[in-house]
Order: C-alpha cells, then sequence, then structure tokens
C-alpha cells in the first residue's frame, strides 16, 4: 500500500452489517444480520462510527469468516478490525479456530477492541482449559500483527496473562464509546411507579436457570408499561413469524414466546438497528435485566440501567465501567425495579468514563488507528448520514390477522417463492444437459424454507 499523505485508509471491520444498510424486517431475520444476537450490531456500530475519519474508510465483513479470502483482504485493505464479545467460549471455539486460520494468512494488521473469556461470577477458568490451546493459538496470531490486544476486564486480563501474554490492554468494549468521552445518564429523582415506562432483558438461560421469569412475571404485574427487549434470532423470528421451530421454543416463560401474555399484550420487541433501539429507550425510565448490551443501549440512551450479572461476561464489563449491578443468581423473587433504581449510583460511571475513553484512545493510536473524535468530527458525520436513513421499526409480535398484518408478510414469502421457483427452472434446465444424479431440487429445498412459514401464516392464532 502507498503511504503518501492523501493514502485514505481502508479498514476492513468484521460486523454483521453497515450501520448504512437499512435492511428489511424479513430480510434480516432471513439472512440473521446480527449473528445470533442483535448485541453484536451496539459494539461493531460503535467501532465503525468511531474508526471513521477523512483519512479512514471503514467497510463490513460480514460474520462469515472465509479463509479463501486472505489474498483479497491483504490486497483491498489496510487493516482488519475485529470487535468481538464473549468469543473464549467453548461454543465458539471452532469459529476462532478459523479467524486464527485467516489472521494468519494476512499480511496486513489485525486489531482486536475488545474481546472477553465467559465462564461464572466466581472467575473460575476450569471450563476453559480444554480449549486453551484454541484461545492461545488466536491471540498469537493476533499479537503477530499488532502491538497489543483489547480485552473486556480484569477476568479476561488475567486469563490471558496466566497463558504468558503480556501486551493486554483492559479498554472494555467500544460500545460504550460510541457517543465519545461524555456520557450522561437522566436521573429524575422520582420513585418508580405504576405510570413508569420499565425495560426489561434476559436471555433465556437466565429464565430457565435462575429466577428471571419469575421476576418478570411480577414486574409486568406491577408495572402496566412495562417492555421485554428481546436479542436472539429466534426470539425475533417468533415475534414475527410465530416461528417454533428453534429449541429456544421449548420455555414459554419468556416475554417472546407466543404463550406469555406479554406477547399477547404487545409488550415485546426485538430490534434489528441499534439506532432504532436506542431512539425507543429514550422514552424509558429506567432499564434493568441480564443482558449487559440491553443495558448498555439504554445507558447510551440516558436512560438509567441496572445489570443482572449471570456470568463473568457481564461481570467484569459492569466492574471496568462501573455501570450499577446485582448478582441475578443472589436477586430474590419479588425484586422490585423501584428498589434497583432507587438504590443505582451513577456517579462513578460518568465520572470515570473520560478516563476510560482516554485509555481505548490510546489503544487505538498504539495500535495505528485514527479515531473520529481525536482527528475527526467525532461522528457529526456518521450521525448526519445516519439521520437520513428510514430504519424499520423493532419487530414486535404478530398478534393481529388483518389484512395489512398479513400483507407484508405474505408477500416477501411469494416473492421468495418466485426467485426459487426461477432458481430451479434453471437447475432443472443444467441437470437435462448433464449426466449427473439429479439432486434435491431448489423447488423442494424451497418449501422447507417458504412452505411452513405460509402454514404458520394461516394457522389461526391461539
Amino acid at each position: 500500500m502507498a503511504s503518501n499523505v492523501n493514502h485514505v485508509k481502508r479498514i476492513l471491520l468484521r460486523s454483521g452489517k453497515s450501520p448504512y444498510d437499512v435492511v428489511p424486517v424479513e430480510r434480516a431475520l432471513h439472512e440473521d444480520v446480527f449473528a445470533t444476537n442483535s448485541g453484536n450490531l451496539i459494539f461493531s456500530d460503535a467501532a465503525h462510527k468511531i474508526l471513521e475519519t477523512p483519512r479512514s474508510e471503514v467497510v463490513s465483513n460480514g460474520i462469515a469468516t472465509r479463509v479463501a479470502d486472505a489474498d483479497r483482504i491483504n490486497s483491498e485493505y489496510d487493516v482488519f478490525v475485529i470487535p468481538l464479545a464473549n468469543a473464549f467460549r467453548p461454543s465458539f471455539e471452532r469459529q476462532l479456530e478459523r479467524l486464527t486460520q485467516l489472521i494468519s494468512k494476512l499480511k496486513i494488521p489485525v486489531v482486536v477492541p475488545g474481546v472477553g473469556a465467559q465462564t461464572g461470577v466466581n472467575y473460575s477458568a476450569d471450563r476453559l482449559k480444554p480449549m486453551q490451546p484454541t484461545v492461545h493459538a488466536f491471540v498469537s496470531a493476533v499479537l503477530d500483527h499488532s502491538a497489543s490486544i483489547g480485552v473486556r476486564g480484569e477476568f479476561t486480563e488475567r486469563y490471558l496473562r496466566d497463558m504468558g501474554f503480556r501486551d493486554v490492554d483492559v479498554i472494555g468494549c467500544p460500545s460504550m464509546f460510541l457517543n465519545g468521552s461524555r456520557i450522561d445518564i437522566r436521573e429524575s429523582g422520582r420513585a418508580l411507579g405504576p405510570a413508569s415506562r420499565i425495560a426489561v432483558n434476559g436471555s433465556h438461560d437466565a429464565v430457565r436457570k435462575h429466577k428471571l421469569g419469575k421476576i418478570i412475571n411480577r414486574t409486568h404485574a406491577r408495572y402496566p408499561h412495562l417492555r421485554f427487549i428481546g436479542q436472539n434470532i429466534s426470539e425475533a423470528r417468533q415475534l414475527h413469524w410465530r416461528d417454533l421451530s428453534h429449541q429456544n421454543a421449548s420455555l414459554t416463560d419468556i416475554p417472546t414466546h407466543p404463550d406469555h401474555p406479554m406477547y399477547g399484550e404487545d409488550k415485546v420487541r426485538v430490534y434489528i438497528d441499534p439506532v432504532t433501539w436506542m431512539d425507543d429507550l429514550r422514552g424509558f425510565d429506567f432499564s434493568f435485566g441480564s443482558r449487559i448490551h440491553g443495558n448498555i443501549a439504554a445507558l447510551l440512551a440516558g436512560t438509567p440501567a441496572t445489570v443482572l450479572c449471570g456470568d463473568s461476561r457481564t461481570l467484569e464489563l459492569c466492574r471496568y465501567f462501573d455501570i450499577p449491578h446485582r448478582m441475578l443468581a443472589k436477586a430474590p423473587f419479588d425484586l422490585d425495579p423501584a428498589d434497583l433504581c432507587a438504590e443505582a449510583d451513577f456517579g462513578p460511571l460518568m465520572r470515570g468514563h473520560r478516563e476510560r475513553f482516554d485509555r481505548f484512545m490510546n489503544f487505538l493510536d498504539k495500535n495505528g488507528l485514527e479515531n473520529t473524535f481525536t482527528h475527526g468530527d467525532s461522528g457529526a458525520a456518521f450521525e448526519a448520514r445516519i439521520s437520513t436513513l428510514a430504519y424499520p421499526p423493532g419487530v414486535r409480535p404478530w398478534v393481529g390477522a388483518d389484512a395489512s398484518t398479513m400483507g407484508a408478510r405474505l408477500n416477501w414469502l411469494q416473492s421468495q417463492l418466485t426467485d426459487l421457483t426461477d432458481q430451479n427452472t434453471q437447475l432443472q434446465r443444467k441437470l437435462a444437459k448433464s449426466t449427473l444424479p439429479v439432486q434435491r431440487s431448489t423447488y423442494q429445498r424451497a418449501r422447507s424454507v417458504v412452505g411452513r412459514p405460509i402454514k404458520r401464516a394461516l394457522r389461526p392464532s391461539r
């Protein structure tokens, strides 16, 4: 790459989609643009905004890791940035191995601005021992391409240092720096009451293994304006399609399930885009639950939030950023969000934010990356462009059978069926000219993609 002063650095960013991509709900759910968990887009959008300067162009790479793309990446980009969440966990080991293979073939810098290890709140790394060689290989590959690796908190730092790594910087998560060196939390001083708008979030594990389901139900009974915000792709599909094919559908005690009363009352959402997520949360008085990025979205919107920590990934981020939190396992069945809100102290979070911001900026500088707050317009152009885009609203429960509710869904399914039928026709023509054995046709495969949703759409609501 040329090194003249006018050169624009091309940054390849691992992210489900660019923040400038407006994706219709049906396509977003079909393609899983947020890689299973919509919280991923909060920190990847933040990284995009932070790294976009007059001398830097940021391009989304998608989530899929294609080792065969190494030569193209080397020729087209100056640096590969990989924001990660709880990547050091057994269920992510295969993806980590593929990332290591790709990084090992790259000749450009590779920067990881925040990665975490996941275990229990006791910070024991025992469950991670079987994958330690995989983690060691990944971190070694990253450090061969960068000055240091950024981690989310104290546990991950200790975990990597115990393996012998020294170039480890605790920087938290890029999401908290979406708005730069300031974070302002609205504190009215008024106690929460029946008229308060409260957002609650939580994972299936938190509902299944802890008492979060009971806490949500009690809160629902006390606060008429409660809203549950889910984050999983399976939850979004349950809302939009009433799709119960995923294993998560076995849990009926979570509000994103059609059998839960909050579903029928239209008090559930899943957001495709962080901008609509945070815009909606600005209208709430308080947020709580076990989802770290669900509550970070609230804090970025200025809404007070408390995290119920159930594992190390949430606990170390809360400790690093001084986010108010409680241990989920110790939370009582009758936990009242009014008590959480009254006891939450946001002073340490706001007072320490500038120092943590500077630490993150220093990490970027050390790794040769400019940022919009020091080297650009503080994200003004990014925000201006975002403001011109019409993102879809949050995904809502499918509780009606009127024509407008059915129409958009059935039109999309019809377009999918038409496309697949055309592909099937082309495939049949190719097969007719070949001597290869006939395999399952595109049309037959389409029936499993389109047929079941159509049957669910026409099935009467329970």
